[in-house]
């Protein structure tokens, strides 16, 4: 049986791949990647249909980070030129985020740079979430914050917060490569304090920084066993100034590689195609649509995104339509029975896989097993995907407008 056929099976069976078939995937070459693309389009659209959910940034305080995160251009020591500001006001981050709601926005995420927040910095946050929903009571608020500490996540949850964002960003194994400052084991303790507060877990990875196939399934494998409602996909954008600088290892075809193992992996989940798509991606960025159903609308945190207008054009013309704030992101079997737009919340199918509704803890041990051994698949030689292929440092612009400047975004 073909490998293609055994992950669109298992796909809309809920069932996720062996890890020997999702770093199968990696492994494809350039002549299959529609092939690729289609089979995971095939398990998008049987959760999630034709609709793109739209995220939008709101960066309540920016720069003078005191962790160390080698990828980050708010790192400890950046030299990066990016924009510095303290929290922003209740009434500022709220106008921010009305900006981007008016674009189609469903989803606002506040963003705060820090290890994470203080007791002070709740209240702060609480204030702003009340901003935000007093303009608009349907919209999904996501706070990411830093590491969290006991009882945080549950004054969130109280304050109005529909969701928590705290990526893992890499692999266990290469965590210490890239941050010194804190531990992976730390980041997995933040992302169970949301989950265990009722809060909606958003958890996903970095890709670009150097790692492996190997390194890229490990995340995501480990991201499915801690059953997040959505996973965000990065792929590095080099700031100049930080660490990671020279580290251009991606082309348009690996990003699309890499969205597609995601999606087999975690085929019933929110999947967002977050910072670095127009760096990365760029022209290709409609093929991801076919494997992704979440994107950023605009700006990102620190750099510039394409604009909000074209990203909804861009949606329109791939054949799809932009998520409603009447509809529910998540399939009707992982969406909580009392969950607003969202469908966040604890999963309780009966006969669902695993504890968390087919991406549960324990999940790849009970059903990854199933179905006949894939054909063999000739790796990609060494280079091929590169051919032709240049970094377009060209592409990478520090954000100047939006939050915490006088100009007006770009959603």
């Amino acid at each position: 049986m073909d490998l293609l056929d055994i992950l669109t099976d298992k796909g809309l069976r809920r069932e996720p791949p062996t890890r020997e078939e999702a770093l199968a995937v990696l492994a494809t070459t350039d002549d299959q990647l529609l092939d690729v693309v289609a089979a995971a389009g095939r398990v998008r659209r049987q959760w999630f249909g034709r609709r793109v959910k739209l995220n939008y940034l709101v960066n309540l305080k920016s720069g003078l980070c005191p962790e160390d995160c080698s990828y980050c251009s708010q790192r400890l020591g950046s030299k990066a030129e990016i924009l510095k500001y303290t929290w922003l006001k209740p009434d500022q981050a709220a106008e921010a985020a009305a900006a981007g709601v008016a674009g189609g926005a469903k989803r606002v995420c506040l963003v705060a740079s820090g290890r994470g927040p203080t007791d002070r910095d709740i209240d702060r946050v609480a204030d702003t979430i009340a901003a935000i929903k007093d303009a608009d009571e349907n919209v999904e608020v996501c706070a990411c914050l830093g590491l969290l500490s006991d009882n945080q996540a549950e004054r969130l949850k109280a304050a109005g917060a529909d969701a928590y964002n705290h990526n893992l960003n890499t692999s266990e194994s290469t965590y210490g490569d890239i941050t010194t400052t804190h531990t992976y084991a730390d980041r997995v303790d933040t992302v169970t304090k949301a989950h265990g507060a009722g809060l909606s877990a958003c958890s996903g990875l970095i890709a670009g920084m150097g790692e492996s196939d190997e390194d890229l399934v490990d995340v995501v494998f480990a991201l499915r066993e801690l059953d997040p409602d959505s996973v965000p996909v990065n792929f590095l954008i080099p700031f100049e100034g930080t660490p990671l600088a020279e580290e251009w290892n991606l082309t348009p075809q690996r990003c699309l590689r890499i969205l597609a193992m995601v999606r087999f992996v975690c085929p019933d989940i929110e999947v967002r195609i977050a910072g670095g798509r127009e760096v990365h991606l760029r022209s290709m960025q409609p093929l991801g649509l076919h494997i992704a159903n979440s994107i950023f609308l605009g700006d990102y945190l620190t750099s510039e995104g394409q604009a909000g207008q074209a990203d909804l054009e861009m949606i329109k013309d791939a054949g799809f339509e932009v998520e409603g704030a009447e509809q529910t992101t998540l399939p009707r079997h992982r969406a909580h029975t009392t969950a607003g737009s969202g469908g966040c919340g604890g999963h309780q199918e009966e006969g669902a896989c695993g504890t968390g509704g087919g991406c549960g803890t324990g999940c790849g041990a009970v059903c990854g097993g199933h179905g006949e051994a894939p054909e063999a698949i000739e790796p990609a030689d060494a280079g091929a995907s590169d051919a032709g292929d240049e970094a377009r440092t060209d592409l990478v612009r520090v954000r100047r407008r939006g939050a915490g400047t006088e100009l007006a975004p770009n959603a």
